[in-house]
């Protein structure tokens, strides 16, 4: 039925779960899936296709939870979500073509300053602050960068979204993570675009896991709306700080 043992499939499939959980409230659910998937014996590019796969419903899910909520209007983030698509499959596209080693020095670093920016700085909750970049100016610079982050590399993309939100539009955290969804979605079907004509997607793991992502991330995106940024922050400080440190020790073990 699977490409891979029965057993070690349904524990991807828990890791799913999880994975959707953490990822429709404070991003980050790669974190999770990705090892996982190098863990059963996927190679790399296998690993981030079916990541990609699995996470686009994960996604999808916490996108259509939010937007149900009324706490974005997708129809207002249409022109953003076709600038991230485009984003993600360009950084699918250049993936091979700039040595992963780098980002893996880079990305630490930048990981260890969102857990810390959301730790330490004041007044952050769900009440929107002051713009400091227009809408347009936004979805042409920010939006495009991160989405082509995703593509080529992923760990950390909703967190990165959400910063920008929060730093950049001015938004409070709740409605930071529920315009994040349709972004991180669109990014990720750029990006499945490019995987999907490659041969190395794991079908049959990467859809059972996709089902324990919707499961996961109907949980997550209902307990963020009820608890709102008392749960947010802290989950993206402990998320941001735990894919810094595995970006590290891969680093480092490298």
């Amino acid at each position: 039925m699977f490409e891979i043992a029965t057993e070690t499939a349904l524990l991807l499939i828990l890791a799913a779960f999880v994975a959707g959980f953490v990822d429709s409230i404070a991003g980050g659910g790669g974190l999770i899936s990705v090892p996982a998937l190098l863990l059963a014996g996927a190679n790399p590019v296998e690993a981030l296709a079916t990541n990609k796969l699995q996470g686009t419903f994960g996604a999808g899910t916490a996108m259509v939870t939010y937007a149900r909520a009324r706490h974005v209007r997708l129809r207002d983030q249409l022109g953003m979500a076709v600038i991230s698509a485009i984003g993600g499959g360009l950084g699918a596209l250049v993936a091979h073509l700039v040595p992963v080693g780098v980002l893996r020095v880079v990305m630490p670093v930048i990981l260890v300053a969102v857990a810390l920016f959301f730790a330490l700085k004041p007044g952050l909750s769900d009440i929107d602050r002051v713009q400091r970049m227009r809408p347009g100016v936004f979805a042409v610079t920010a939006v495009p960068l991160i989405a082509a982050y995703d593509g080529f590399f992923g760990p950390g993309t909703g967190s990165f979204f959400m910063l920008a939100f929060v730093m950049l539009a001015g938004y409070g955290v709740l409605k930071a993570t529920a315009h994040t969804k349709l972004l991180n979605f669109s990014s990720n079907i750029g990006s499945l675009c490019v995987f999907i004509p490659s041969g190395a997607m794991w079908w049959a793991v990467g859809l059972g896991m996709a089902a324990a992502q919707v499961a996961g991330a109907s949980l997550g995106a209902r307990l963020a709306m009820r608890v709102g940024a008392r749960l947010i922050k802290p989950l993206l400080v402990a998320t941001s700080t735990a894919m810094a440190a595995r970006l590290l020790w891969q680093a480092w073990a490298g």
